[in-house]
């Protein structure tokens, strides 16, 4: 017996080691290096200086020394407002594939094959050029004012370089984030229980909240999350959508690391970043967690 278990060990370390190898080199050595950098005194012409000095944390957070490094309550400013268009980017692309999944659930199968091409088909193309066609949409010149001006319109709508053309990239990106785990959610949904609700009297809104709702949440759950972790430090739409007026976390940690040369305060930005999304995953696996203890 003691042999078979240690046969069955050494396969399992067999397999498990590439995928550990793997994600020791390319995940775990570069955050170990984000973290080390952190930590270390930035250089006067860039790169670092091996000295100890957490006040790049302190820059953002509120200890900084005020010789190298100084307080600034805009960096506070520039992480909240990355929370916050995060979290409406997460709303509206629920908003936009929950009742879609529920419609391509209802299609025949060769429907719901196309849906569900038609939903990738976007990774089929560059992102970048994708987000240079939303700049020609959205620009001073672009689709929307000329035909509002051809509507009679005369005052163009100022799209680009705001809030609300980030939300309407990052919105577009990660729709396909979204639909898929709400999509896998709905199709699991068991009908009976919707006739069988319908049966004793509920009402379709309490038949939602009762039941579909309560049985989709997962997947809900599930697309928030992913949809969240890469809206919060995303640089690209907001650099070609936002320019320099909407800056979020992601576009301050390349202009650190590109343009200031300051990779300690780079990376501690990227760590509070880090924590910000490990924060994210344990209350969803809290919130998972309670949900199963009250079911059972």
């Amino acid at each position: 017996m003691s042999t078979l278990e240690g046969r069955k060990r050494l396969q399992l370390l067999g397999l498990l080691s590439p995928a550990t190898f793997v994600i020791g080199l390319f995940f775990i050595a570069p955050l170990v290096i984000m973290a080390t950098y952190s930590m270390l005194e930035p250089g006067l012409y860039g790169g670092v200086e091996w000295n100890f000095y957490p006040d790049n944390f302190g820059r953002v957070l509120g200890w900084a020394d005020g010789t190298l490094e100084e307080f600034d309550p805009v960096y506070l400013e520039i992480i909240l407002r990355s929370f916050k268009l995060a979290a409406i980017t997460v709303f509206l692309t629920l908003l936009v594939c929950y009742p879609a999944a529920f419609w391509v659930a209802r299609q025949p199968e060769k429907m719901r094959n196309f849906c569900m091409f038609l939903i990738t088909l976007p990774f089929f193309t560059s992102l970048i050029i994708r987000l240079y066609a939303w700049v020609l949409i959205l620009r001073p010149s672009g689709f929307i004012n000329t035909t509002l001006l051809a509507l009679g319109i005369n005052t163009p709508i100022n799209l680009i370089y705001t809030e609300t053309a980030v939300l309407i990239g990052m919105t577009y990106i990660f729709i396909p984030f979204m639909f898929m785990p709400v999509y896998a959610s709905v199709e699991k949904l068991d009908r009976r229980l919707l006739e069988a609700s319908a049966d004793l009297g509920a009402s379709r809104w309490q038949s939602f909240w009762k039941i579909i709702f309560p049985m989709t949440l997962p997947g809900v759950a599930a697309g928030s999350i992913i949809v969240f972790i890469p809206s919060l430090g995303n640089f690209i739409v907001p650099s070609l959508l936002g320019g320099a007026q909407v800056l979020m976390i992601g576009s301050l940690v390349e202009q650190q690391f590109l343009a200031a040369r300051n990779w300690p305060f780079g990376a501690a930005l990227a760590m509070l970043l880090m924590v910000a999304v490990l924060i994210c995953l344990i209350l969803n696996v809290l919130a998972q967690n309670r949900n199963k203890a009250g079911v059972s």
